[in-house]
């Protein structure tokens, strides 16, 4: 018998809960891949000016590599909390330090009016916005994974995922229409702040939604269970999530992370890395290649949702699968696409690239989920994540700039990116399907809640 913690909720109750999941990652992540594309397109020259072209974009990716560095801690702190208090109060938290932060790089002096310290306060902002956003995805797709029905978790959770796309759909979309309408150097003198400072409007919108939902069915069902436990057992002590994932769930931390590899890596050279590439090696203007992610981005918005609902009839592993071995595939057809020059066929090639990595961002969500105990759920997710995206997101376009620039060509960009993806193979190949469990009674290696432990019974805990 289902438990009532799993019993699924209305079909208007399950649209809030997803609009409030989606509305709140479209605003994260458009605020993160604002930075993404102006570091490609502007900040090398308002924070690093007297650094040569592409090492002035080297040293602009540095710092938006940064922020990827600060994603673990927020994984870490937010998980610890999401697990012990609640998701929704760490959301809200999470939406208002990347609004914050984004905001503040809108009203940031650039390297011409204070110096060095500019450089330094766009670091210490894009770490805060790291950080807010290593604690939000964990958050927003537990949410709709607990709320909704266990039949099609993989579509409902795919959900949030399109607030990746939706939101580099709306700052790429913000940002080419400032390119049409403004010259160059008004543009670079201020164009560029407006969209940083819109995130403060999003902000608004987005919490009002937010804070609308419910808390998660299946956590306040497990800490009820938790808290009779403590009262029956006064001296037994509830493990730390993060220590009780680091000791039931260690592998599918390890899987979560080879899951990474491939689908973030792509990403960020399909759309962060591709302005730089477009428009140096393949002498494509900047707002071309700008339509061109734009465009892309819509189709990928419209796709993840099918997969997601394709993972629930085959299953996560295999719609996984497709998607890391056709974007391996894909790399070297891609590049070539991109040097002809032609709009067309630029967008052909980012169009399929995101098509392909859609096949792995759709079912990632009810996949991490399905991994974990509810418990130690958002610590488990967002530590396989976040974890993982200091080593594929953060460096991805750094180091395909750094290829670019040693080698003139994008043959090693395309092997770096099918090395990702066999990574991504081993990992997912090795992994156990998912999409038929119970997120009320996962538990670490066998299928229940993990019990509350003293010290003197942790060998059987």
């Amino acid at each position: 018998m289902a438990s009532a913690a799993s019993a699924p909720p209305t079909p208007a109750n399950l649209k809030r809960i997803v609009a409030a999941s989606l509305i709140g990652t479209t605003i994260e992540w458009y605020d993160f891949f604002l930075y993404g594309s102006a570091a490609a397109l502007v900040f090398n020259k308002l924070f690093f000016p007297e650094s040569e072209p592409l090492v002035g974009t080297l040293l602009s990716f540095l710092t938006y590599a940064v922020g990827f560095a600060a994603r673990p801690l927020g994984a870490l702190v937010f998980g610890h909390y999401g697990d012990r208090l609640g998701r929704k109060k760490l959301l809200v938290l999470s939406l208002l330090l990347m609004g914050g932060a984004t905001f503040a790089i809108g009203l940031l002096p650039t390297h011409a009016t204070v110096g060095a310290a500019a450089p330094v306060l766009l670091t210490l902002l894009r770490l805060v916005q790291g950080f807010a956003l290593g604690g939000e995805w964990g958050g927003a797709v537990l949410l709709v994974s607990e709320h909704g029905d266990a039949r099609r978790r993989g579509f409902w959770a795919s959900w949030p995922q399109t607030g990746a796309p939706a939101g580099q759909l709306l700052a790429t979309g913000v940002l080419s229409l400032l390119t049409a309408v403004l010259s160059d150097a008004a543009f670079t003198s201020w164009g560029w702040r407006i969209p940083f400072l819109l995130s403060g409007v999003l902000v608004i919108v987005g919490l009002w939604i937010r804070l609308s939902v419910d808390e998660s069915p299946v956590f306040k069902a497990a800490r009820a269970q938790a808290e009779a436990r403590k009262a029956e057992h006064a001296d037994e002590v509830e493990k730390l999530p993060l220590i009780a994932v680091l000791r039931y769930h260690w592998r599918d931390v390890l899987v979560a992370m080879g899951a990474r590899m491939a689908e973030n890596i792509s990403y960020y050279v399909i759309t962060a890395f591709i302005l730089v590439y477009a428009t140096t090696a393949a002498e494509v203007s900047k707002q071309t290649a700008l339509n061109a992610v734009l465009i892309a981005s819509a189709v990928h918005f419209a796709v993840i949702p099918l997969w997601g609902a394709l993972s629930d009839r085959i299953g996560r592993r295999p719609v996984y699968l497709l998607g890391a071995a056709g974007i391996g595939l894909w790399m070297f057809p891609f590049f070539a696409l991109i040097d002809t020059g032609s709009f067309g066929n630029l967008l052909l090639a980012v169009t399929v690239g995101l098509v392909l990595h859609g096949a792995m961002y759709a079912p990632q969500a009810a996949f991490f989920s399905e991994m974990f105990a509810t418990r130690m759920r958002y610590s488990g997710a967002s530590i396989g994540a976040q974890f993982a995206s200091v080593a594929a997101g953060a460096p991805a376009p750094l180091i395909a700039t750094a290829l670019l620039e040693e080698s003139g060509s994008s043959t090693f960009i395309a092997l770096y990116v099918i090395a990702a993806a066999v990574l991504t193979l081993i990992a997912v190949g090795v992994a156990k399907e998912t999409r038929h469990r119970d997120l009320a009674q996962v538990e670490p290696g066998s299928g229940q809640e993990a019990p509350v432990a003293s010290p003197a019974d942790a060998r059987t805990a």
